[in-house]
């Protein structure tokens, strides 16, 4: 039985926690006694304590993120009424920040605040010596990034054939973006490239495909992002994806040489674009050259096959639902593949709510925090937002309806904001939720929609919705698209099947 348990709630089975392997490889003489064990937030609490209790710890450490901080807080009271005697230390984002405010702060017994790669270990070795520990909130110093054993041989051979592979080259952000915890994770410290590259030949070696990199601004230096990419493209394999977060106005020919030469979809950019609003921008302290942007955003689209994920937050101060929607129609003409708009957070620690009474924002106060509303969104508008928020992801981004979905603003000179957001309103209207729509429900309120609302014809919103719904794979279609099925007989795809099913709706077919 392992002396240490390390364990969390990760949002899905394809998730594999990244921080639980650090401190797992940094716990030196430790490790032989420690097991990692991962659960997903959908489990009852009750049985994941069961699970760990079934292990007999003398230490449990758990990771604590936005998406998890309710049911581990069951968790931990469970451990703690069941063995009281059991040490439980939490670490992660979301009790680095405001700590003593919180709940599950009150059932631990201690918790790690910022990178706990490092003092967990040290942390560990006292409680097992029988040494006490006077502080319940012990804050860990930055550590030295030359010193942290890195996880990548820990990576199971299941995580491998199944999971995501997280990975990084660096740590921490330059920009000092008021929403983003990245904006306290200063300075940025850059790994060992040779090492990190010689750790990337082990992972695609032993069958890794699947490569996500948690550096928040992988082309912040310009020569590692170009050897990363040599590296992935010099042993490129189909089925090979890799996914950056990337700066979106740095972007100098020498990243664009390397990345033009990458087969359609095998590289994923997360483009973090937030606002065209440059008020909005200035006070929140984001930086950022609109025309390069836009330049690079070009060069993206139209000469590489880079599958360009695009971000917008809705509630900025200082950003009107009107100024959203033209951000979000330039942003439709800039042609990502996805655009994820997200309700603006106020996490713990960021310095966001500086506005709070400037700009009327008022916030939930439980996970993830969005807005609520504030001085020039009221409640009922943002709520729309929502709606407009959650069905954009169903039928824009899902790439299930690539062809359908631009129908929405076919007319000339027609906002794609407006459009889709009338037809969010309807959509809500008719379904009254904005969950556990099946995409044949979807597919058919979409015809509907555009046939009796947006006044497209029969037989061509039938037909470019048979195809988008037969072209994502499906067997069967809804009944009113079957008068329409003869029109597109589907092929079998090859190029894309090998790649992430969301992303491989994206990439045109090759038979």
């Amino acid at each position: 039985m392992p002396d240490i348990v390390l364990a969390t709630l990760n949002a899905r089975y394809i998730h594999a926690s990244f921080g639980l392997r650090y401190l797992y490889a940094n716990l030196g003489p430790l490790r032989d006694s420690a097991r990692i064990v991962e659960f997903e937030i959908k489990q009852r609490p009750l049985e994941i304590a069961e699970a760990i209790l079934a292990l007999q710890p003398r230490i449990v450490g758990l990771g604590v993120y936005i998406w998890n901080v309710g049911p581990t807080t069951e968790l931990v009271g469970l451990l703690k009424r069941i063995r009281p005697d059991l040490p439980v230390i939490l670490g992660g984002p979301e009790v680095s920040f405001e700590t003593e405010q919180q709940r599950i702060t009150a059932l631990a017994d201690h918790v790690i605040t910022g990178e706990a790669d490092l003092k967990f270990a040290e942390i560990c070795a006292h409680l097992l010596r029988g040494d006490p520990l006077p502080e319940k909130i012990i804050a860990s110093e930055l550590p030295d990034v030359a010193r942290l054993e890195t996880p990548y041989a820990y990576y199971t051979d299941e995580d491998i054939a199944h999971r995501i592979l997280y990975v990084e080259a660096s740590r921490g952000c330059p920009f000092s973006c008021e929403f983003c915890l990245s904006s306290l994770d200063i300075p940025v410290r850059q790994f060992a490239l040779d090492p990190f590259l010689a750790s990337m030949e082990t992972l695609l070696a032993r069958g890794g495909r699947q490569f996500k990199f948690v550096d928040r601004t992988f082309n912040l230096q310009i020569a590692t992002g170009r050897a990363i990419l040599e590296f992935f493209h010099a042993r490129f394999t189909p089925g090979l994806f890799v996914h950056f977060e990337m700066v979106p106005d740095r972007l100098p020919e020498a990243l664009r040489e390397m990345i033009a030469k990458f087969p359609p979809g095998s590289l994923q950019f997360e483009v973090g674009i937030q606002t065209f609003n440059e008020a909005s921008a200035q006070r929140i302290s984001r930086r950022q050259n609109m025309d390069r942007l836009e330049d690079n955003f070009r060069f993206l689209r139209e000469r590489t096959g880079v599958h360009v994920h695009a971000d917008l937050i809705v509630g900025l101060p200082g950003e009107d639902m009107e100024s959203f929607g033209r951000g979000f129609d330039r942003l439709i003409g800039l042609g990502p593949q996805e655009i994820q708009v997200g309700i603006l957070k106020r996490l713990r620690g960021v310095p966001i709510a500086r506005h709070d009474a400037e700009w009327a924002m008022v916030w939930s106060p439980d996970p993830p925090y969005e807005i609520l509303k504030n001085r020039l969104i009221d409640f009922p508008t943002m709520q729309r937002l929502r709606r407009f928020v959650r069905y954009w992801d169903l039928v824009g981004n899902s790439g299930n309806f690539l062809a359908g979905t631009p129908l929405l603003w076919s007319t000339p000179g027609a906002s794609p904001f407006v459009c889709l957001m009338g037809f969010a309103d309807w959509l809500f209207a008719q379904l009254r939720r904005t969950d556990s729509i099946s995409l044949g429900t979807l597919a058919e309120r979409l015809y509907v929609y555009l046939t009796e609302i947006t006044g497209i014809s029969g037989e061509q919103a039938g037909t470019t919705l048979a195809a988008d719904f037969e072209r994502a794979g499906r067997r069967e279609l809804p009944a009113l698209l079957r008068p329409f099925a003869s029109a597109h007989k589907p092929e079998k795809r090859i190029l894309s099947a090998a790649l992430p099913k969301r992303q491989g709706r994206f990439v045109p077919d090759r038979h």
